[in-house]
């Protein structure tokens, strides 16, 4: 089973669900991954920060599924921030991932008050024309940070990933997303370290759809026409997040789960929050 795929504002394409990889290091996390890889995950998420690009890039080169048709994304720390750096933090990602090409390559974290990610996007936009990056996007941008990025560079991202669950539901930055072209992402879907999973309403629509909550929730993303990135080491809850696409939930169901929001759960306020 793999997802089905949206295509992007660049004419790339990109899975409908992927599998994000914090936390997943080492020998265990390789395994983790390549069990991932032969469930039928295709989108693969990793930063430089997460501290396991090696680990992601040792299961791509032992998978069997063809580098091709695999998405691979990572993202620019803010220590690597500005015209030169971000170009020598792209080539240690891409050695530490020993792949020729990166498909989406995001800006982790804006960090304003260094006020370096304009400079930083144009190098991003190099790296694209150069072949290295297929896609290129940023990660927790607001939407008048996407605009100063088009207004000074003349390019939108093709995507923002972004804290993003029921307790978060980002309705507005969404619809600026949509009215731009941006595909949103979700970070933290399942609003990790939370009681969301135990709320009735999702319980409920669970015993409906003879799902499980976590499935309920990322069926919830799918609808909103976001990218869940789940993370998960555990086999049968991680092919569980993957089987999401055999049921639907109805208007007024997607409604009844968003109306759970009350804010982010850990404070990370791009105009606020700062990531090196």
């Amino acid at each position: 089973m793999t997802a089905p795929e949206y295509a992007l504002r660049d004419g790339n394409r990109i899975p409908a669900l992927g599998l994000g990889t914090y936390g997943l290091n080492d020998a265990e996390g390789v395994e983790a991954i390549l069990a991932a890889i032969d469930d039928g995950y295709r989108l693969l998420d990793t930063a430089a920060n997460y501290g396991n690009e090696g680990a992601v890039g040792e299961a791509i080169a032992r998978t069997t599924v063809d580098r091709s048709d695999l998405i691979i994304t990572t993202k620019l720390p803010g220590r690597h921030h500005g015209a030169d750096e971000a170009l020598h933090g792209f080539e240690e990602s891409r050695r530490r991932l020993g792949l020729e090409w990166v498909d989406l390559y995001l800006i982790h974290w804006p960090n304003p008050s260094v006020d370096r990610y304009v400079e930083t996007w144009r190098s991003m936009i190099t790296l694209r024309e150069k072949g290295l990056v297929r896609s290129i996007g940023v990660s927790n941008f607001t939407a008048p940070m996407l605009e100063r990025l088009e207004r000074e560079t003349g390019l939108m991202p093709v995507v923002n990933q972004v804290e993003l669950h029921p307790y978060f539901p980002q309705g507005e930055l969404r619809a600026f997303h949509d009215e731009h072209g941006i595909r949103t992402e979700s970070w933290s879907p399942l609003a990790k370290r939370s009681e969301l999973l135990d709320e009735p309403v999702i319980g409920e629509l669970a015993a409906k759809h003879g799902v499980t909550p976590a499935q309920v929730v990322l069926r919830w993303h799918v609808e909103l026409g976001s990218i869940p990135i789940p993370k998960s080491s555990n086999a049968s809850r991680r092919q569980r997040n993957l089987d999401v696409f055999g049921f639907s939930l109805a208007p007024e169901e997607v409604e009844a789960v968003s109306a759970l929001e009350r804010g982010r759960l850990w404070g990370g306020d791009p105009d606020t929050h700062e990531e090196m």
